[in-house]
């Protein structure tokens, strides 16, 4: 089966104009606004200020791995032996102790994302250990969500059978592409059977909610094999399906040198490749959530897809209203109403501050009226493709007339057929939704175009 995306222009003459560079925005600002003016001591004050009957979000950060995939951009390492997790771990309790410190109060948690890298790299003597460490410093609330991503490749049942009784209710399996050829060309030998299994022992203690995460754009990646990849997850019966666009960006992942760049497809081919793969979820069920995610109706995204209460931080699209997200381990983003604050990426940087019993904090952002007020935007049409933008200026005390630069600028899309603009009304069209980071970057009062900062957005 081979489909297209259905675009007004002819296809060359689109991705010539607008295969420009556009950010995920994840945040906003975006991390490449983070600077070294916010350091441990405004942190600290930011986090004494929360308050405390607020509950909050956490993300915790374990960058290890047992093989480096050549296409990651995650922060993390390879390793062999359990003793750089001990110490990673004995630090991260610590971090964790800080923080609650840092504190006003013992708060509620109402959601826990575990990411990397690869979480099952720890034990469940680890997990013992963690979670003791986050419910002596947080009180998780009832239905806390529990969400872990995870590599099939080293994934045991002992593990899940630990995290579940955790817990974890919530898992994203890494599966990026099944064909052979692929997986030799990025360094990530999978097999659909063992993946399977893995599914099942999740299915066996009771985790109802199963992410597969997919990419194209990957090397010797063609539309057949991304379709067959598809084709074979749906036997699998996830929740949810993420169709992440590979972002090739070495100067700022030097290990995606690795990759054999003359086997990367070009723009039109990620188009086929994301059409076709889009076409069969519709086929199968799924409801298209935002840019690259898919659920099936019954699922709390696509639900909260409707109600118009979708959201989008630093692990994609989410459920989670919560205004604040506390991030621990090294390179942890974290949000906060006041600012946006990034622990220090390196990990041996890292250990070293927590050894001094410091909040390892390297940079991030205060945020200002005129942030909230364009993150709010992006935020909107990132989930929901549309937005009033009369609404909006009301909520932040501004004036429409102050965006007409950037409604001018979006009239070639409006031309082009990738939005309508009708008055004060903005809305990301079918056709245009493949580039709806594209029209979230014109409202990105820092972004620079000539800046080769982030990766394509075809």
């Amino acid at each position: 089966m081979t489909a297209t995306l259905r675009i007004p222009l002819p296809r060359d003459q689109l991705i010539a104009k607008y295969e420009g560079c556009a950010p995920r925005y994840t945040s906003y600002p975006t991390a490449v606004q983070f600077t070294a003016a916010v350091q441990a001591g405004l942190y600290r004050r930011w986090l004494s200020e929360l308050p405390v009957g607020e509950p909050v979000s956490l993300y915790v950060h374990i960058p290890f791995c047992s093989r480096l995939c050549w296409y990651c951009a995650c922060n993390t390492r390879a390793v062999n032996s359990h003793d750089a997790i001990g110490g990673y771990m004995r630090l991260l309790t610590r971090e964790i102790a800080l923080l609650a410190e840092a504190l006003p109060g013992r708060m509620g948690a109402r959601a826990l994302h575990l990411g990397g890298g690869t979480p099952n790299m720890l034990d469940p003597d680890d997990l013992d250990v963690l979670f003791g460490a986050l419910r002596s410093a947080f009180a998780f609330e009832p239905g806390v969500e529990i969400a872990a991503e995870l590599d099939p490749a080293v994934l045991t049942r002992s593990w899940v059978e630990a995290a579940a009784r955790h817990g974890l209710n919530r898992v994203s399996l890494g599966v990026q592409n099944l064909s052979p050829e692929v997986q030799t060309a990025v360094n990530r030998p999978e097999r659909f059977e063992d993946l399977a299994e893995c599914v099942r022992w999740l299915r066996l203690v009771g985790i109802e909610s199963v992410n597969l995460d997919l990419m194209y754009g990957l090397p010797r990646q063609t539309t057949a094999n991304t379709v067959s990849t598809i084709e074979a997850v749906l036997r699998l019966q996830p929740e949810r399906i993420a169709l992440f666009g590979y972002a090739h960006v070495p100067w700022m992942k030097p290990h995606q040198k690795l990759l054999d760049e003359a086997t990367l497809p070009g723009p039109a081919e990620r188009l086929d490749q994301f059409g076709a793969a889009t076409e069969r979820l519709r086929q199968a069920g799924y409801v298209r959530i935002g840019l690259d995610h898919f659920a099936k109706p019954s699922d709390e995204l696509a639900v909260a897809l409707r109600q118009g209460r979708l959201h989008r931080n630093f692990q994609g699209y989410t459920t989670d209203a919560a205004r604040t997200l506390l991030g621990v381990g090294a390179s942890a983003i974290g949000s906060l109403p006041q600012g946006l604050v990034q622990n220090v990426t390196q990990e041996l940087g890292w250990r070293a501050a927590v050894a001094r019993a410091e909040l390892p904090i390297a940079r991030g952002v205060a945020l200002t009226d005129e942030d909230r007020f364009r993150s709010e935007i992006i935020e909107r049409l990132m989930c929901d493709l549309a937005i009033d933008l009369e609404a909006v200026c009301a909520r932040h005390g501004r004036k429409l007339a102050e965006l007409a630069a950037e409604l001018a600028c979006l009239q070639p899309f409006a031309d082009d057929g990738l939005v309508r603009i009708d008055g004060a009304r903005l809305a990301v069209t079918q056709a245009g939704r493949f580039l709806v980071r594209s029209v979230c970057a014109v409202f990105d009062a820092y972004l620079a175009p000539e800046a080769q900062r982030h990766a394509k957005a075809i």
